[in-house]
C-alpha cells in the first residue's frame, strides 16, 4: 500500500476471528471482523493520517463492514463485502445481499459511498450501460447479474468496467487456466466523475489467486482551515533527576543567582514558563509518527524490494526457475524481518522488565489498548436538530454553544427571604507545612491548565516553592483576590462510553485548571473539613468511608428483611446535572450555615468570581465564555463544597442511614413501606427543587425486596417512577431478590474488560512471568473483586470466579499462570472481606466479646475460604444483639441495625 500510495484498502478473507482494530505497520490499520469458523472475514485497512477521520464502524456479518469517514467536510462510506462463492446456498446469498442493502440504505444520499468487494460472479461486457461499462471480462453469470441488480437498486456504478485496459490490467483472479473478473469497486454514478483511473496491479504479491484492483479518487471538498496544535513544554522531562537540577539552576540564573523565588506570581510564572522551554525544550505540535515501524531497518527494505522484483519476474515468464528463486527469496525475507523484529522487541522488553521500565509499562498497555479501538477521537458533531456538523469552525460554535448553555442556566428556584448569621473570626495564616500536604497531595502526571506550570514545577524545586507558595497564598488569604490567571480554564469534553458519540449531551466536561490554585484549593479544603462536620448519611468523599461501606450497608439491610420476609422499598434518586446546575448564591447560604467563618466564604466566592474557560476539543478550541452557575467539574475543592450543599438542603429530610444514605448525588432512601418511600420521595424532591436541585424523572428508580404481590408502585408528583428488578448502585449490581448472582456474573464482564484494556501486554510472550503478574494484578483482579466483599458467595458463584481467572491466566498466548495464583485470589476477597467488616462496625471495648473473638478467630485462618460463611454470620450476629445487649448510653450510636426491624420480630 505505501509503495502503491494506497490510501484505503478492502480486503477479504481475512479469517482472523473477533472484532477490532490493529496497526499493522508501515503507517496503516486495519479493522476487520469475522467469527470463531475462522472463515470468511471482511476488513478495512486505512493510512494512518485517516485513521483520526473515522467516525463510525460497523460490523455487520462476516461478510459485510463499513467505515464512515469525513475529509475536509466531505462524508465517505467504505464498505468491504465478500460474497458467497458460487457452489454455496442460494440463501445465503440473499442473506449477503439483504446486509448489503440494509448498509446501503442506512447511508444518507448526499454521502459518498465505494463498495470494494470479491461479489464471486461476472458481470460481462454487454448491457446495463446506465451501471456499468463495456470493458468487462467474460460472459455475465447468475451471480454477476446479482451485483448488477443490486448496482440499478442503489444507482450504483461497477467502476472496473469502464476503463479501457489490457486484459492483464482488468483481469482480477488467475488460478491454473482460469482468468476472469470477480472482484469490483462500485460507487455512486453521480460520483463517477471523481474517478480518475481504475485498474488491477500486476506485480503484487498480495494472493496466491486473487490480484488488487486499484481506482484513482479525487473528492471535491471545499479547503478549510486546519486547526494548528499547541506546542507545549516538555515538563514530563523533570522525572529524570539530572534535568530537574539543570531546570534549578538554569532558573537560578534567571533570578540573578537568587535562591528565593519573587513575590509577584506574575514575574514568577513567567521566569519558570521561560526557563522550562529553554531547558526542556517544546513539542513540535507535529501529530506522532506511527511507532510500529520502529524497527524497520534497510537491509529489510532491500530484501523486500528483491521479492517484489522476482515476483514481477515469475508473473512475466512462469518457469520453475522464476517460481524457485521466488519462494526462496520470500522465505529469506520473512526470516530476516523476523530477525529485525526480535532484535528490536529484545532490547524493548530487557528495558521494560526494570524498575525503570516498569513505568512504561502501563503506558504501553494504553497505547495498545488505543490502537485497537475503532473511533480514536470525534471531529465531528451534531447540531440541536441532530445534523451533522462537519466543518470545524461550525464544531466549535457547537461545542461553546452547548457548554455555554449548560454551564450558565439555573433551574427554577425560590429565592431566600431569611439570612443567616456570617461568622466574623479572625484567620490563621497560611503555613509551611500546610503547603507541603497540599503538594503531596497532589498528583504527578496529570493535564496541564492554561498557565502551563505544573505541579512537578514546585515539587522539582522544594523549599523554595514551599516557601514561595506559603507566601502567594497568604497575600491571596489577605487580599480575598487570586492571580487572573488561574480564573481561566480548558473545559474537555469526555465521552460517558454510552448512547451517541455524535451527541453532546453524552459529553461530561471536566477542566484543566491551574495546578498551583489546586494547591491552594487543597490549603483551604484542609481547614474547611476541620470546621465543617458532614452528616454521617454522606459517604461521597469522606475520610475513612468509601462505595464499598455504602454498598455493604445496602446489602445487609436488604438481606436482613429478606431473612424476616418483610418487605423493603427503595427509592434510587438522581439529580439532574447535579454539579453543573448548584446555584452559587445556595452554595454561599450553605458555607455560612455550616459555621464556615466569612474570610473562607469570599475566599472561595473568588475562585468563582468572572471564571471563564474556553472548550479543546478534536477540532481545535473554542472562543472564550463565561461560566457564572454550578461547581467547577475536576476542581480539588468541588467534592467537599458540594458535600456541604447537600448536607444544608438535606437536613429536614433526610432519616438515620442506612435509610438515607449519600454519595455525592447518589441518593437511596429507604423504608418498610411504599407509601412511606413515596412520601419521603416527595419531600426529598420538594427540599431540593425549591433549592436549585432537579430531580431526575427518567432516572430515578424504584425497587422493592421480597416484594409481595400486588405491591403496587412509587409516583412523584403523579408520574409514575420506573420499577426495576435490580439496580447498578455505585458500581455493584444489587436484585430485589437479595441474590447476586447478576453481580457476579458483571464482575466477571468488568474482569474480561479490564483484560482486553491490557491483552497486549499479557499475551505478549516475550514480556516476563513476573511483570505480566504485576499488570493483572493492578488492572485486572481489582475489576472483578469490586464489592464482592459485601456479598455471600454460593459455590456455583465461587466456581464462576475461579474458572473465569483461570481462562485469564491461561488463554492463548497469556500464559501468566503462577504458583497458587487462585489461593492468592481467595485469600484477597476474604482479606479484604475484614477489612471492611471491621472499619464498618467500628470496633470498641464495650462490644460484644464473641464477635470481637469471632473477628479475632476469622483473621487468624484468612487463608481459608469459609469467610463467606463467617461474613453473614457475623452480620446476622450484630444485628440480632444490636437492641437487646448494647448498654443504653450508647443507644444513640450510628449503627446498621438501627431503626430496621422493630424488636418483637427478633
Amino acid at each position: 500500500m505505501e509503495r502503491r500510495k494506497v490510501d484505503i484498502l478492502c480486503v477479504q478473507e481475512t479469517r482472523w476471528k473477533g472484532s477490532k482494530a490493529r496497526s499493522i505497520g508501515a503507517g496503516f490499520k486495519l479493522f476487520y471482523y469475522g467469527v470463531d469458523s475462522k472463515r470468511n472475514g471482511v476488513g478495512v485497512v486505512l493510512k494512518e493520517e485517516f485513521v483520526r477521520n473515522v467516525l463510525e464502524v460497523k460490523r455487520v456479518s462476516d461478510r459485510v463492514m463499513s467505515l464512515k469517514l469525513e475529509i475536509e467536510g466531505v462524508m465517505l462510506n467504505v464498505v468491504s463485502g465478500y460474497a458467497p462463492q458460487v457452489g454455496c446456498e442460494l440463501e445465503e446469498k440473499e442473506r449477503f445481499w439483504s446486509e448489503l442493502d440494509e448498509v446501503m440504505e442506512s447511508i444518507p444520499t448526499g454521502e459518498r459511498v465505494v463498495i470494494g468487494a470479491d461479489f464471486n460472479g461476472h458481470v460481462g461486457n454487454t448491457g446495463d450501460e446506465e451501471v456499468m461499462g463495456k470493458f468487462g471480462v467474460k460472459e455475465r453469470n447468475l451471480e454477476g447479474q446479482m451485483v448488477v441488480d443490486f448496482a440499478k437498486r442503489m444507482d450504483m456504478g461497477v467502476v472496473n468496467t469502464y476503463f479501457q485496459k489490457r486484459e492483464e490490467h482488468r483481469v482480477t483472479y488467475k488460478s491454473g487456466g482460469r482468468r476472469t473478473q470477480v472482484d469490483y469497486i462500485l460507487c455512486r454514478r453521480g460520483n463517477l466523475k471523481e474517478i480518475s483511473d481504475c485498474k488491477v496491479v500486476v506485480g503484487e504479491s498480495v494472493a496466491r489467486q486473487h490480484r488488487m484492483v486499484v481506482c484513482r479518487m479525487t473528492l471535491m471538498v471545499c479547503k478549510t482551515k486546519r486547526s494548528k496544535i499547541e506546542k507545549k513544554t516538555k515538563w514530563w522531562k523533570l522525572k529524570k533527576e539530572e534535568c530537574c537540577e539543570e531546570f534549578r539552576q538554569k532558573l537560578r540564573q534567571a533570578l540573578g543567582g537568587q535562591v528565593v523565588l519573587p513575590d509577584n506570581w506574575e514575574t514568577t510564572a513567567e521566569v519558570i514558563r521561560e526557563t522550562g522551554r529553554n531547558v526542556l525544550g517544546v513539542s513540535s505540535g507535529r501529530r506522532k509518527e506511527d511507532k510500529e515501524t520502529w524497527w524497520w531497518n534497510e537491509e529489510v527494505q532491500d530484501s523486500i524490494q528483491r521479492k517484489r522484483l522476482a515476483k514481477k519476474k515469475w508473473d512475466m515468464d512462469r518457469t520453475e526457475e522464476n517460481r524457485q528463486e521466488y519462494k526462496e527469496l520470500q522465505r529469506r525475507v520473512k526470516r530476516e524481518v523476523s530477525k529485525a523484529k526480535q532484535k528490536s522487541y529484545d532490547e524493548l522488553y530487557t528495558r521494560l522488565d526494570t524498575r525503570e521500565g516498569e513505568k512504561d509499562l502501563y503506558r504501553l498497555a494504553r497505547q495498545r489498548d488505543r490502537d485497537g479501538k475503532d473511533v480514536q477521537q470525534v471531529r465531528v458533531i451534531k447540531d440541536r436538530d441532530g445534523r451533522v456538523l462537519t466543518s470545524e469552525e461550525s464544531v466549535q460554535r457547537r461545542w461553546k454553544e452547548y457548554f455555554e448553555e449548560l454551564m450558565n442556566e439555573e433551574n427554577e428556584r425560590e429565592k431566600r427571604v431569611e439570612g443567616v448569621n456570617s461568622v466574623e473570626q479572625k484567620v490563621d495564616k497560611i503555613r509551611k507545612d500546610e503547603v507541603r500536604k497540599g503538594l503531596k497531595r497532589m498528583k504527578s502526571g496529570k493535564a496541564v491548565g492554561p498557565d502551563d506550570i505544573l505541579v512537578e514545577v514546585w515539587k522539582c524545586l522544594g523549599e523554595a516553592a514551599v516557601e514561595f507558595l506559603a507566601n502567594l497564598f497568604n497575600r491571596v488569604l489577605e487580599s480575598e483576590r487570586m492571580p487572573e490567571e488561574w480564573r481561566r480554564s480548558v473545559l474537555v469534553p469526555i465521552f460517558k462510553n454510552k448512547g451517541d458519540v455524535q451527541s453532546c449531551s453524552n459529553y461530561r466536561g471536566i477542566k484543566l485548571m491551574s495546578h498551583t490554585m489546586k494547591v491552594w484549593e487543597r490549603v483551604v479544603e484542609a481547614r474547611l473539613r476541620k470546621v465543617v462536620e458532614i452528616c454521617e448519611q454522606q459517604y461521597g468523599f469522606m475520610p475513612r468511608k468509601s462505595t464499598t461501606d455504602a454498598i455493604f450497608a445496602l446489602r445487609i439491610l436488604m438481606e436482613k428483611y429478606r431473612d424476616g420476609q418483610k418487605e423493603l422499598h427503595c427509592v434510587f434518586v438522581d439529580l439532574e446535572k447535579a454539579y453543573d446546575r448548584v446555584p452559587r448564591e445556595e452554595l454561599w447560604y450553605c458555607m455560612r450555615k455550616s459555621g464556615v467563618a466569612e474570610k473562607y466564604v469570599r475566599v472561595v466566592q473568588d475562585m468563582y468570581e468572572r471564571s471563564r474557560t474556553v472548550v479543546r476539543c478534536a477540532v481545535g478550541q473554542t472562543e472564550e465564555f463565561n461560566v457564572e452557575v454550578g461547581l467547577h467539574q475536576g476542581s480539588a475543592l468541588s467534592p467537599f463544597l458540594f458535600a456541604m450543599v447537600m448536607d444544608q438542603l438535606s437536613e429536614e429530610v433526610r432519616q438515620e442511614s442506612p435509610w438515607t444514605m449519600m454519595f455525592a448525588d447518589d441518593i437511596v432512601i429507604c423504608s418498610e413501606s411504599r407509601e412511606q418511600v413515596e412520601e419521603n420521595l416527595e419531600r426529598w424532591r420538594f427540599a431540593l427543587e425549591r433549592r436549585g436541585m432537579k430531580v431526575s424523572r427518567s432516572k430515578t428508580e424504584y425497587m422493592c425486596v421480597n416484594e409481595r404481590e400486588g405491591s403496587g408502585t412509587v409516583r412523584l408528583q403523579g408520574e409514575e417512577v420506573k420499577k426495576v428488578q435490580e439496580f447498578k448502585y455505585l458500581g455493584s449490581t444489587v436484585q430485589s431478590n437479595g441474590e447476586c448472582g447478576k453481580e457476579v456474573k458483571k464482575r466477571v464482564q468488568a474482569g474480561w474488560n479490564g483484560w482486553r484494556k491490557v491483552w497486549g501486554v499479557l499475551c505478549d510472550r516475550k514480556i516476563s512471568a513476573r511483570i505480566k503478574g504485576k499488570v493483572y494484578r493492578t488492572v485486572v483482579r481489582p475489576a472483578m473483586l469490586y464489592g464482592l466483599e459485601t456479598v455471600s458467595l454460593r459455590k456455583r458463584q465461587e466456581s464462576e470466579l475461579e474458572v473465569a481467572e483461570l481462562k485469564m491466566l491461561s488463554v492463548g498466548r497469556c500464559q501468566i499462570l503462577l504458583d497458587n495464583e487462585v489461593s492468592i485470589f481467595k485469600k484477597l476477597v476474604s482479606r479484604r472481606k475484614y477489612e471492611v467488616l471491621q472499619n464498618f462496625l467500628t470496633l470498641g471495648p464495650w462490644f460484644p466479646n464473641e464477635i470481637q473473638n469471632l473477628l479475632s478467630s476469622e483473621k487468624r485462618t484468612l487463608d481459608h475460604w469459609a469467610t463467606v460463611q463467617f461474613f453473614f454470620s457475623l452480620a446476622q450476629l450484630q444485628s440480632n444483639i444490636y437492641w437487646k445487649n448494647f448498654p443504653e448510653e450508647k443507644s444513640g450510636t450510628d449503627y446498621i441495625g438501627k431503626g430496621g426491624i422493630n424488636e418483637s420480630d427478633e
